[in-house]
């Protein structure tokens, strides 16, 4: 049997995936564009503008969409106490971003891990989760209404899943959708990575993005 919030879920992340869809067959690349092919990344022509929102990162400041601009961002969703997906998303992450290392720090593509569970995800602790498998990778947090606004417009979803009878009120989990929303250095949403996670083609895709990029003249 499934439950309510199950059923929900699951609607949900049809919905999003219908939109993706659609995205990638009606906005896909062109021919002429000047973005490289990409194995992983599926790109979406046009990029879409993000709205307005506020995060906080692991130090406390916020994270608002002008400080995503001037790198390709991956952002993940997911949460500390995640079992399974997010350890191991972040690990694969961790692989391509030292195969990026090289590049300059100033335009290095960046992964942006956004806990969406603030009532036990404090930003102290997910910086020391996220630095744990890559120091720089970015861990943010929001209340609800912002994450659920914030996971929307990158037509993702999540939803607390209670725990068990018996079992201890804060023991719950979170489901999430598990794949990766790829933005531009515009702050623009640009394509997604959906799993199974391919670090090394990842890593390629994200260099050749960063090499192929020109900057927008204001």
């Amino acid at each position: 049997m499934f439950s309510r919030t199950t059923v929900t879920i699951l609607i949900a992340a049809l919905a999003a995936a219908l939109g993706l869809w659609a995205a990638q067959h009606f906005f896909a690349p062109s021919a002429g564009s000047s973005l490289p092919q990409t194995r992983a990344v599926r790109l979406f022509e046009p990029a879409r503008t993000l709205p307005a929102f506020t995060l906080r990162q692991s130090d406390g400041t916020p994270l608002v969409p002008g400080e995503l601009k001037g790198h390709w961002t991956l952002v993940f969703l997911g949460f500390t106490h995640c079992p399974d997906v997010c350890p191991t998303t972040l690990a694969e992450m961790a692989k391509a971003q030292k195969q990026w290392a090289a590049l300059p720090e100033t335009t290095r593509p960046r992964v942006l891990f956004v806990s969406v569970d603030p009532e036990r995800d404090t930003p102290d602790r997910i910086g020391e989760y996220a630095h744990a498998f890559h120091r720089d990778t970015i861990a943010a947090t929001a209340d609800i209404p912002a994450l659920e606004q914030f996971a929307k417009s990158l037509s993702m979803v999540f939803a607390k899943v209670p725990p068990p009878e018996g079992v201890r009120a804060d023991q719950y989990s979170v489901d999430h959708s598990a794949s990766m929303a790829v933005l531009d250095p515009q702050g623009r949403m640009a394509g997604l990575v959906q799993p199974p996670f391919d670090p090394a083609a990842i890593a390629a895709d994200m260099t050749a993005l960063t090499q192929a990029w020109k900057p927008v003249k204001e």
